[in-house]
Formats: structure tokens, sequence, C-alpha cells
């Protein structure tokens, strides 16, 4: 997710940082004393559609720290391809919820004491930089908790399955899949990395909010879906899949190279949605303003968000506000790249949300777990839905 420099260098004075060139041959030479952050490995990023740049590594946490957001299409670039916001499929989204009281009622069955036991364990972890060692075990407990789940649900004798999606950098993306008896499919996701942009192999990065909250609020919703027997038994209509994307704050990475594989396997993806950042909501406070969800309008399906929008107005206790965050500003941007209708949800307008995150200081400490709860209800509501559309 994206954050202003000023809010980072008030969340945590004393770091050092630095400005980014803005022409390309000016390229920084600055000294890390972090061994891995002494690459002088170029990558090409974009950081509005067709506008591109190559930069270092230190360079991309330097954008980052200036609220620039960015999509790393170095390995696309290396393949031949440059798909950019391709040209999307176009469905029509249903009007209405069709399946209130059943969704009501496995609402009803999500546990914010749940979100909160495995948040408290995921943000004990040193760091979940996607290139650290402490990221690969942070990995590793969360392919347990999904595992777990399905097992628990016993959705695994009817097919589901949990992949671990394996990346050149270590950390790796996880995919869960719950079949439906077509191979048309919904997509939840998050991404479980956290960065400290400051030192990031070096430094610790909680990422409480981001997105370690998006990442327990989808787990919490696959839990409360998968109480339902007719998608745990592969009877609905289409098939569901949960994603936890590695390697978000380096670009994208994570989700752009499951997407690329999806369009080059021409998978049915229909629908896809974002959960980043869930939690914080003193924000909102602050300004005066009502507790909210935020739905992001810009570089979205327009008909998907929509669709969100209904959804959230009949599952959610609060209502939902439009907000944007610019291009590249967390995954659904991939599935956009490739040609699939997403959609993203965040905890408040872009303007109140969180100013702690890429710090040490991204901490439970700041997030409501009710208003977590809150987007779970929307993403299983989102999913049941539209596993049951015709799509």
């Amino acid at each position: 997710m994206k954050l202003s420099a000023l809010a980072v260098a008030t969340a945590a004075a004393g770091a050092w940082s630095y400005a980014i060139p803005q022409e390309e041959q000016n390229v920084l030479d600055f000294p890390s004393p972090v061994a891995e952050e002494r690459t002088h490995e170029k990558f090409l990023i974009e950081i509005n559609p067709y506008q591109t740049r190559w930069v270092t590594e230190e360079e991309k946490w330097a954008l980052k720290l200036d609220g620039v957001n960015f999509i790393d299409i170095t390995e696309d670039r290396n393949y031949g391809l440059y798909p950019t916001l391709d040209a999307g499929i176009y469905l029509n989204y249903p009007q209405q919820m069709d399946h209130v009281d059943t969704v009501k009622g496995l609402i009803g069955t999500l546990n914010k004491g749940n979100m909160q036991k495995d948040l408290e364990k995921f943000t004990s972890f040193h760091t979940r930089y996607y290139k650290s060692k402490t990221g690969i075990q942070s990995a590793e407990w969360l392919l347990d908790q999904v595992l777990k789940v399905i097992r628990d649900s016993g959705a695994d004798k009817w097919g589901a399955t949990v992949q671990r999606f394996e990346h050149s950098w270590g950390q790796f993306s996880i995919i869960a899949r719950i079949p439906g008896l077509s191979n048309k499919t919904v997509v939840l996701g998050a991404h479980q990395d956290s960065i400290n942009l400051f030192l990031p192999s070096f430094l610790g990065a909680p990422g409480a909010d981001d997105d370690g909250s998006g990442t327990v609020t989808i787990l919490e919703a696959l839990r409360g879906l998968l109480k339902s027997d007719v998608i745990a038994r592969a009877q609905a209509p289409n098939t569901i899949e949960f994603h936890w994307y590695s390697a978000e704050e380096g670009g994208m990475l994570g989700s752009q190279a499951i997407f690329s594989k999806y369009k080059k396997d021409q998978a049915e993806i229909k629908a896809m949605l974002q959960q980043d950042m869930t939690g914080f909501v003193q924000g909102t406070r602050d300004a005066g303003q009502q507790e909210s969800i935020g739905v992001m309008t810009d570089y979205v399906d327009n008909a998907l968000t929509t669709f969100l929008k209904n959804t959230i107005t009949t599952y959610c206790g609060i209502p939902f506000t439009d907000t944007k965050c610019g291009y590249a500003c967390s995954d659904h941007t991939s599935a956009s790249k490739y040609g699939y209708p997403s959609a993203m949800a965040t905890e408040a307008k872009m303007e109140n949300t969180n100013k702690h995150i890429h710090t040490t200081d991204d901490k439970i400490k700041y997030l409501s777990f009710d208003h977590m709860l809150e987007h779970a209800k929307l993403t299983l509501g989102f999913a049941y839905e539209l596993a049951f559309s015709a799509l």
C-alpha cells in the first residue's frame, strides 16, 4: 500500500532516506549497510500505464517513501510480454444479493478472536520481507493455518487444495482452491509480505495492518465460507480461490507471477477482490467522519466495484465510501493487467488510512478487530454470492 514520505518520516524519526532521481541517467549509488541491499541490479518499473523507469532496489524503496506506487514488470519484459491493463472481459454481475439468509448465517460464525490470535502470531516474525528468512518462515506458518482450515472443514476430501506457488526470491505465495462445478473462478486476495522501507533486510516490519490485517481477514472469511456444506463439498456452480501473495511491496511480484500464469493457462477468472489494510479506524474518527469501508474507484472494474458496494450495503454494519489510491497500489493491479476484472477494499478513505505502515510501528495496538470483522463479512458475502452466480 501507499504511504507518503512525510508520514513515514514522522513514524520513524531519525531513520535515513534519500530522494529518487527523476532522470534515468542520474542513478544514485547509495551505500547500504546491509549486503543484500548493495545490489546495482536494475529493475523496470511502471508508475503509470506505459510510463516506465529503470531503477535499483534502493530507488524502489525511495519511491515508496515518496508515496509513489509502481509495478515491477522486469520479468514480463524478460519474457517479451508487456500487458498493461489488458483488454478485459465484461461481465454482468448480480444486481441484488440472492442468498441473504444463507450468507448471514455463515457470517454469524465469523470470530474476531481468531483474527486476533492469528495476527498476534503473524506479527511476531521480525519481518515478512519477501527476501528474508523470516519472510519464508512466516509463509510456512501461514500455509499451515490455511491447510488446517481446509482439513478441519473436510473440504480436502472433496477436492480442495492448498498450493505453494514458488518464486525465485524465497517467500512463496499461497493459493487455496475450493472447486465448484465449473472452472469459472472467483479470487479473494491479500498480500502476506511486510516491509520496513528504511532497511528492508535488517529492520523489523511487523506489518500488522499492511497487510497482516488483510491476510487474517480473508483467512477468517475462508473459515466461515467452508461452514457451507455446499461450498465445502464442491457443489457451488463456480470455483473459489483464496490467494496470499508474496512480494507485493516489491512491485506486485507474487501476484503478477500468478496472474501471468493464469493468462497463459487461459484460466477463467471472473472476479478478483483485493483486501489491503483492513483494521485502522482512528484516522477516520480523528477526521470526524463515519467509520466505513473504503472502495477503490480508480483502475478497477466498474461493474465488479458496483457489486462490491452492494455486498457491503447488504452484509456489513457500516457503509462504504468511495476513494482512490492511484495506479499500482495493490495486487488487484496484477489481475487487471492480465485482463481479469478486479476490485479493492481498504479500511477507510485513503487520506485516513494508517500512517504507521512500512515502519517498526505498524502494530496491532492501532487496529480495530471489529472493523476487520466487517471486512471479513464483505469477503464472505462477495465469495458466496459470486460462487452461485451465472458468470
